[in-house]
This record gives C-alpha cells, structure tokens and sequence, in this order.
C-alpha cells in the first residue's frame, strides 16, 4: 500500500515540478532571446543611421572607423550595402555577395522586415543574420546585415536553465520527503492494525494497535483494539470451557471406569451384553475427551505457527513415514491389514518429526479402521514441485463422490462407519496440525477403488 500511495503522490508532483519548470524554462529563453535581438537591432540602427549620413555627404569614413570598431570589439561581422548593391563596408570575413546575405539585402532595400530566427536554446550554436535597411519610407538608400554570435546568449540560457532545473529538483526532493514522511503517517497504523488483526484471527491474545495517523485511522483502532478485547474474552472462555470440561470430567470417568471394573465379577451372565455396551461408551467418552484436548492444542499451535511464521522446523518426512509405517504393522496384522512402506529418497518437509508422527497415526489409525480386512494399506513419500507430499493409500470401499469434502469435518462420520470405534475428530486434528506449517490435506478416491489422503507441506531446509 505504501509503494502504491507514494506513487500516487510522486506521480503529482512530478506533474507539478513539469507545469511550472517547463513554461519557466521557455518564457527564460526567451526573454534572453529578446534581449539579444534587442541589443543586435540597436547595432543595426546606429550603423543605417552612420550609413545614411555617408550617403548624404559621400563621406564613409566616420562609417567605416565605426564598423571596424565594432568588430574589432565584438568579433562580430558587418556588411554594409548601398542602394544598387555595391559593398560599402565589408568586415569579419562576412561578404554581400554570400547567398544568405544577399537575400537579406534584398528584403531589406525592399524595406520588408527580417525575422531573426527562432527562440534560442543552451545548444543553440549557429550565428544569427539581421537586416536593417537604410533609410525610411520610399527612400530606402542601403541595407545593413550584422552577423551576430548566440554563444554567450545560449550559455546564459543554459545557466538559468540549470538554475530553474536545480530549484526544480529540490522541490521534487522535497516532495518525496514529504510524501514520505506522509505515507509513513497513514500507513504504519494501518501496519499495527494488520499485524493485530493476524495475531487475533490467530486465536492468540491479541497486541492492542496503538492509535495514530488521521483522526479516522485513530478512531478504527480504537474500535479494534475495542472489538479485539471482546472476541479475545470470549475465545478464551471457549477454550478454557473445553479445556476445564475434558479435565473435570476425567476424574468422574476414572471413578465410574473403577466402579464398572468392580461391578464385572458380579455381573450375571445375562446382563454381561449390557456391561459390554456401558464400558465400550465408556471407553468412547475417554476416547472423545482425549480428542478434543489434543484438538485444542492443535488449533493454539497452529495459531501460534500462523502469526510467527515459524518455518525452521525440518524432518525427513520419508523417515518419519518409514518409522511410523513399522510400529503400526502389528496393529494392521491384527487387523488383517496388508501394511505396505515404499522407500524412496529423503524428503525434507518443513514440519517437526512428532507433528509428522502425529498426522501420520491418524491417517494410518483411520486407513487401519476403515479399509477392512483383506485390504492393502500403503504409505509413500515423494516430492512434488515446491511441496513435500506424504501420502496413504488403501483399497478399501473408500468414500463417495460427495462424501469426500466432508471428510475433514469435525464429529462428521459415514452412516456405515457409525459403528466403528472412533471420535470423528482425528482427521481435524491431522488438518489443523498441518495448517499451521502452512500445508494441506487432500482426500480423493483411489484407483480402482478406495482412498488417497495426502499431506502437502513446503519444504523444509536441509540441515
């Protein structure tokens, strides 16, 4: 945002510095054009008077002494003409029969008047060539040319030039600081804010922003920083319910699990079924209160992990996978599960070993469960573009087309599944875990049938 609101304001003055510097720069030109001309053209008006004293009185001498002076002086050449052409004076190497001043010498004796050329400029170089005819009226009795050097003109252009560009700059300089130092004011506020807003959407406590910048920026954090308190209350006694709730209720569970353990010596035979049913709810409550700490721990790490941004963390997710893969081949056995690891090279993926461990025993609990006895349960690791991927595969019956977005859903089952053993909060834990190392999962069916979950995760840096 501050890159975009300092071009905006650069973009303006840049506009500025140009509407006034431009039109600045032409009116200096010229003016010191006009001066030049000026100064030529009272030359040329002393010389047409001089020349028309000498015709007057065929004496060309005080004309002669006072053209010679003059280039003598200046280094400028003159050419002065009678009424059929004939040279009177010629000085500077500048001559009457020259094509250009002969064409002035006509305009002139035509008494029309010559134009000095365009306005000049710092690269201005070429000499310049005026006319004055002599005489007035109907008498014109002569013409006079002066070839005039812009040298000096065009240097005084060139250093006002530099001084208008200069002054220009410095506004400019000045504009850029004060445009920064303007956006610094707007925007880092907004900066806090945003900062503060990532640290609540987090789920951590969070920093209230500090109010600056313009009354309306001061009046939303304000109403944040209002609005921040009152989510935060109300999350923590979310959290601290849930947390307070699974803990108080291990220890009536602990109690009624020693009483029913008790209670099984005396149980008669035809009520042994109903014992059976109350210690399997009963194991399904302590499952489901483990759950849903373990769920709550997940979500603060991830919240956590989402606002420091922690990517250091690096493991061999192949090893991991490996490892975890061999301590539940017993459990698959049991279960008359086919459990498969294909090796592969390391793949290093930005996530701790025991986070990787964790997802990789709910994917591999939950494939055990589902995919039934018979099936083939298998588990690879590989890399994919930028990702690091961990994947199982059984095939087992799998999910339905429209049951597989519903698949991460906390407490969600499939109606067939209803009875097996479970809390339906494994693979939110398995997602929220992964969310916070900036990573996904992913459920889709396998070929020819059952289900492919993936865990996509960056990759972590080597050691």
């Amino acid at each position: 945002m501050r890159t975009r609101v300092l071009t905006v304001v650069l973009a303006f003055a840049v506009l500025a510095v140009a509407g006034f510097a431009v039109p600045l720069l032409a009116v200096t030109a010229a003016q010191r054009t006009q001066q030049l001309v000026a100064a030529r053209t009272a030359d040329l008006d002393r010389f047409a008077s001089l020349a028309e004293q000498a015709a007057e009185s065929d004496d060309t001498g005080a004309l002669t002494a006072e053209v010679l002076r003059y280039t003598e002086l200046y280094g400028e050449a003159v050419v002065v003409v009678d009424a059929r052409r004939a040279p009177v004076v010629q000085t500077g190497g500048l001559r009457a029969a020259d094509p250009a001043v002969a064409r002035l010498v006509d305009a002139a004796l035509r008494n029309q008047p010559v134009s000095p050329g365009g306005t000049l400029r710092p690269w201005s170089r070429a000499d310049r060539l005026l006319a004055r005819p002599v005489g007035t009226g109907t008498r014109v009795s002569g013409a006079v040319v002066l070839r005039s050097s812009v040298r000096a003109a065009a240097d005084d252009i060139a250093l006002r030039w530099a001084l208008v560009l200069a002054g220009a700059g410095l506004f400019a300089v000045a504009c850029v600081l004060l445009a920064r130092r303007a956006t610094q004011w707007v925007v880092r506020p907004l900066h806090r804010l945003d900062r503060a807003v990532g640290t609540l959407a987090a789920g951590l406590p969070p920093e209230h922003a500090r109010a600056g910048g313009p009354p309306e920026l001061r009046q939303l954090a304000t109403g944040f920083n209002r609005m921040a308190d009152a989510v935060t209350t109300a999350l923590e006694q979310q959290r601290r319910l849930v947390a307070d709730t699974s803990h108080q209720l291990r220890n009536p569970l602990a109690a009624l699990r020693l009483r029913i353990d008790s209670l099984q010596p005396h149980v008669r035979t035809s009520a042994t079924r109903t014992y059976t049913g109350v210690t399997a709810e009963l194991e399904r409550m302590e499952h489901l209160l483990d759950d849903l700490l373990t769920l709550a721990n997940a979500e603060h790490r991830a919240g956590e992990l989402a606002v420091t941004d922690a990517r250091e963390a690096s493991c061999d997710a192949a090893a991991v996978a490996a490892a975890q893969a061999g301590l539940w081949r017993p459990v698959a056995e049991q279960a008359g599960v086919r459990m498969e690891f294909v090796p592969g090279p390391a793949v290093r993926t930005a996530c701790t070993e025991g986070e990787l461990a964790q997802v990789a025993d709910i994917l591999l609990d939950n494939a055990i469960k589902y995919a039934g006895s018979g099936a083939r349960v298998e588990t690879r690791c590989f890399t994919d573009g930028p990702d690091a991927v961990f994947e199982v595969r059984d095939d087992g019956p799998g999910l339905a087309t429209g049951e597989l977005p519903r698949a991460g859903t906390r407490f969600w089952r499939a109606e067939r599944h209803r009875d097996v053993r479970g809390s339906g909060l494994g693979l939110a834990i398995a997602e929220r875990l992964v969310a916070g190392r900036g990573g996904r999962v992913e459920f889709a069916a396998a070929a020819p049938h059952g289900l492919r979950v993936r865990v996509v995760l960056p990759h972590g840096p080597t050691p």
